[in-house]
């Protein structure tokens, strides 16, 4: 049996037209780097202007070729004496919100670098044991489990962080998962981070678009930077890419982005991608200070 099919409307076929035409748009978080100034404001202040989806605690800069570990957290606790372990209720409080509270190790600034896998296992352990979902006695941040490990590797050796980044994802239970992230510089390899990269193991991945002039924006250019994001789109093994920016003009040496300039030209183009994740500041002080977050949230 047939039946006589009726014929799509012009409105009906004008609005497909249009629809095929429009690019899609996709939505991201911004992802703030907290711990490097005590006029921050603290975590739970920082948490509650509902800004921010993931938040950097900022650093665990003393590790690794039989080092003792070291948290600093400038200005905000001593973890020395376990003043850092009353921060524990306000990561809590953050994760209850739904926001993502990740501990950042490296940094400019310290003294770390891994000297073999065995060295890698070893402040694997250490990092499972004392900030994630494992036991010690001596756990800096308290009782509180964070989501995972950022990886912002600036100095040091440049071996076997992808050795590193294996161990702690082999930590991952059912429900219970391990994410990493990581801050790489915008040039293509990372000296640092390039083969842990690769590996294909990090959640997320907020590249430093500036401190970097050939990858980073110039007033009234926004085509190297532009350029550079379509070439870390292009890395297979990346899954959510966030656009790193500092959140004043003071903040960095240089590649600082104004606000209107960002929302108008920037964003609409690398929300394009499906690997956009958003956008990563550095840091809540700056961030407090110019209001830079508040400017771009609705946007982002």
């Amino acid at each position: 049996m047939f039946t006589k099919t009726k014929p799509i409307s012009n409105l009906l076929v004008s609005f497909l037209v249009l629809a095929a035409l429009i690019e899609v748009s996709h939505a991201g978080g911004i992802a703030i780097y907290w711990g490097q100034s005590g006029s921050e404001t603290t975590l739970n202040q920082t948490c509650n202007t509902s800004r921010y989806k993931y938040v950097n605690i900022a650093f665990l800069n003393k590790f690794g070729s039989r080092r003792s570990p070291g948290l600093n957290l400038a200005g905000h606790c001593n973890p020395g004496n376990g003043g850092c372990r009353v921060a524990s209720s306000e990561i809590k409080h953050c994760q209850s919100k739904g926001i993502k509270v990740m501990l950042s190790i490296g940094g400019g600034i310290g003294q770390y670098s891994l000297a073999s896998k065995a060295d890698a296992k070893r402040v694997a352990a250490y990092l499972y044991n004392n900030f994630l979902g494992g036991r010690s006695a001596s756990r800096p941040l308290g009782s509180a489990v964070l989501n995972g490990i950022d990886f912002d590797i600036e100095l040091g050796s440049t071996k076997y962080w992808a050795d590193l980044a294996r161990y702690l994802a082999a930590y991952s239970k059912p429900g219970k998962k391990v994410y990493l992230s990581a801050a790489p510089q915008c040039p293509i390899p990372d000296k640092f981070l390039g083969p842990a990269l690769s590996t294909g193991l990090f959640d997320y991945v907020w590249v430093q678009f500036y401190n970097n002039p050939p990858c980073q924006y110039s007033p009234g250019n926004t085509s190297r930077i532009l350029a550079s994001w379509k070439r870390w789109v292009r890395m297979k093994s990346i899954k959510k890419l966030f656009f790193g920016l500092p959140a004043a003009k003071a903040a960095a040496g240089s590649g600082y982005i104004p606000p209107d300039v960002l929302t108008s030209k920037i964003l609409p183009e690398i929300r394009k991608s499906t690997k956009y994740g958003g956008v990563m500041l550095w840091n809540r002080y700056y961030d407090r200070v110019n209001g830079y977050s508040a400017a771009i949230k609705s946007k982002v």
